[in-house]
């Protein structure tokens, strides 16, 4: 008798980026930066950790004092046991290393329980089920943020394995690819893939150079994005960020894919914050005919870049011809063969 071969469960839809957890010695930037520039809620809860709101959820953004000035973990929220039950299998039946996080840093990210493992570029990946929240109220200079079931916004990735970086998602949380952006800048084409996790136009953007194995950005996280609700908080955060000196790396404009009007700004970290506003929803149901399409060109108007300097420039140089010589990590076990059909 031939064996009957249960079918893989799909879990899109179940999973959306929870928190991000960043690595830096500016904590002060930090503090000015998120609070007075982009106006987020901040708690000090001692001298090394800041963590940052945007809705009910005690912590979005951590900021924990250390070396990397980078984003060095990534928390995923899964909407149950069943759900996390099936991730955990994936990634323990491709043989990689998992470890619970103590008491002490599941408070620090707000959560109950957390599980961590490999994840790539070096951004570890985390996952949770439940959040903690609190009544205490949000002291924050924006009206809202849009969370919830689309989770606290996405991350964008630079990477020279674009594919690799696809599969471990498609493994991990079987993220839908929503569209591609075809841009060019100078002599280079970038092309650009959006993975969705759910009705969020994506939760993953990755960004390669076509046809060269180079990584122009420094940081692992190209950006971190977030949703206000009303686009007088998008133009008044703009205001501030702009007006307390804190560099901005793109003007508002709109993009061409998921037509979010946003501008992006620099974090005291160095890797870009994008905040935006009224992007496309994918509803359940656009979802049952939505076909990915290719754009030519980011932006629609706007997205102009600012301090575009030759100090600027020379970084981003040095960065790709560094990355040349380095290895990037991609997480072979699970970005190496898919498991399950790509969509």
């Amino acid at each position: 008798m031939t064996a009957v071969v249960a079918p893989r469960p799909d879990i899109f839809g179940h999973a959306r980026l929870g928190y991000v957890v960043v690595e830096s010695r500016k904590m002060a930037d930090w503090h000015r930066f998120g609070a007075d520039a982009v106006g987020l809620h901040v708690d000090e809860l001692d001298r090394r950790t800041l963590r940052f709101r945007l809705d009910d959820r005690e912590c979005r953004f951590l900021v924990q004092h250390g070396p990397a000035e980078d984003v060095v973990a990534a928390g995923w929220e899964v909407d149950d046991h069943e759900v996390f039950d099936v991730i955990l299998g994936r990634v323990t039946a491709a043989g990689l290393p998992v470890e619970e996080g103590t008491e002490q840093e599941c408070a620090a990210r707000g959560v109950e329980r957390l599980w961590r493992f490999p994840g790539p570029k070096g951004v570890v990946t985390e996952i949770f089920t439940r959040a903690r929240t609190t009544e205490a109220p949000l002291r924050m200079l924006n009206q809202a943020f849009v969370t919830g079931r689309s989770g606290m916004g996405h991350l964008a990735i630079t990477t020279k394995h674009p594919e690799r970086l696809h599969t471990y998602w498609n493994n991990l949380l079987d993220l839908r690819l929503s569209d591609y952006i075809d841009e060019r800048m100078g002599p280079a084409m970038l092309r650009i893939r959006f993975l969705r996790a759910g009705e969020r136009h994506h939760s993953i953007a990755l960004a390669n150079v076509a046809g060269l194995p180079i990584d122009p950005i420094r940081t692992a996280v190209q950006h971190v994005n977030i949703e206000v609700a009303t686009i007088e908080d998008l133009l008044a955060s703009f205001r501030r960020v702009t007006d307390l000196g804190f560099a901005m790396a793109w003007s508002v404009g709109q993009h061409t894919n998921d037509r979010e009007l946003s501008y992006y700004c620099v974090t005291p970290s160095g890797f870009e914050l994008e905040v935006g506003w009224n992007p496309v929803v994918i509803t359940p149901e656009l979802e049952v005919t939505w076909e990915p399409t290719t754009y030519e060109g980011i932006s629609i108007w706007g997205h102009t870049p600012v301090g575009e300097n030759v100090a600027v420039l020379m970084s981003r140089f040095r960065a790709a011809v560094k990355s040349l010589r380095e290895r990037e990590e991609t997480v072979p076990a699970l970005s190496t063969h898919p498991g399950g059909a790509r969509r």
